[in-house]
């Protein structure tokens, strides 16, 4: 529970627990310089008003919320679809955000939620920009008011929550050792930004992968990319003017990959052929493609019912424990042999 009071605020700021409790309520009557330090004590002590706490833990709504990281992220979407409808199953409605990669975005969410007196929260969660697995200041005073909370795919390092995860390094050694068998032995990586946990360990997944095959690791043939399309594009142009020509690319997400299969179509040149490609994600987009692409998949539908089963079990007073799923690799005709004539740097095939 938040142990945090008006009257701890108020001391923080200097001002009386009265001129504390109208700004917190949104009472214009209070001075600009005393609101602002009632704003500050209370973000600095992770402050969350009784009345949006206890509505959560003392009134049943029958509802949960779900926030994903991008709605236009198929993967997110097909995820969503698992925990509504296993949370629907259990006689729950969800209300569904969309953080857009974004803390802030992530945080106008929660705070729109606690209003809306859902009984829990299922969250992939937003870290700060470049600061792997730190929490907003808002998550951090939904947590410490004890909210009903999982996270589901990603996890914050200073948030205390139950989560549902999916390890990859096995799949990664799968596909490595696939790309290795057909001669493959500079390959590279275009992975995630670092404030999502899950390009974290998928960047550390290939590095470990790499080793348990007995290749070596470089830095230099990573390329941060941020789960959208655009910087998947731009990492296909980075892998093409390589100096080191890389042969093959593991891509950490489906926007990504999809990014770099358009500007290698716009190319002409032939996945599967001119190099290799496996991808994060089984997506339609990614099956459709000429040839279909190989994968690193997540059982979504076992994720959300996992996620559904945590929140329950933490709604209802029981000890919950992290859930952590294994990937699967899926081979496809997108990885071949090494090609007997190098790809040019500029990106066409040689004559």
């Amino acid at each position: 529970m938040n142990a945090v009071t008006i009257k701890d605020v108020a001391l923080a700021a200097g001002v009386s627990p009265a001129t504390a409790s109208r700004v917190l309520s949104g009472n214009p009557a209070t001075s600009p310089a005393s609101r602002a330090r009632v704003e500050a004590a209370a973000k600095e002590l992770r402050f969350l008003p009784n009345a949006q706490a206890r509505s959560l833990r003392s009134t049943k709504t029958e509802s949960i919320a779900l926030l994903i990281s991008d709605v236009r992220n198929p993967y997110f979407s097909d995820l969503a679809h698992a925990v509504e409808q296993h949370a629907r199953a259990a006689g729950l409605m969800t209300f569904m955000g969309n953080a857009n990669e974004s803390a802030e975005q992530q945080d106008e969410f929660l705070t729109t939620m606690l209003s809306r007196r859902v009984d829990g929260m299922i969250l992939v969660p937003q870290g700060l920009s470049e600061t792997s697995g730190q929490a907003s200041d808002m998550m951090l005073r939904v947590v410490d008011a004890g909210i009903p909370v999982v996270f589901v795919d990603r996890t914050l390092a200073d948030a205390q929550v139950p989560s549902v995860t999916a390890r990859s390094r096995e799949a990664l050694e799968e596909a490595i050792a696939l790309l290795k068998a057909n001669g493959h032995r500079k390959i590279a990586f275009i992975g995630g930004p670092e404030h999502a946990s899950t390009a974290l360990e998928r960047h550390d997944g290939f590095d470990a992968a790499l080793l348990a095959n007995n290749l070596s690791t470089d830095p230099a043939l990573h390329f941060a990319g941020d789960f959208r399309s655009a910087s998947g594009a731009e990492g296909a142009r980075w892998f093409l003017a390589h100096p080191e020509r890389p042969t093959a690319v593991i891509i950490a997400d489906a926007p990504m990959a999809i990014g770099a299969l358009s500007v290698w179509r716009e190319k002409n040149l032939a996945v599967g052929t001119d190099f290799s490609v496996v991808s994060f994600d089984e997506v339609d987009a990614l099956l459709l493609h000429n040839p279909p692409i190989a994968t690193i998949a997540h059982d979504l539908q076992a994720m959300g019912r996992a996620a559904v089963e945590s929140l329950l079990a933490v709604m209802n007073h029981h000890e919950v424990r992290a859930v952590e799923l294994s990937s699967t690799f899926t081979p496809r005709p997108s990885v071949g042999p090494t090609p007997d004539d190098e790809v040019h740097m500029e990106g066409s095939p040689r004559p």
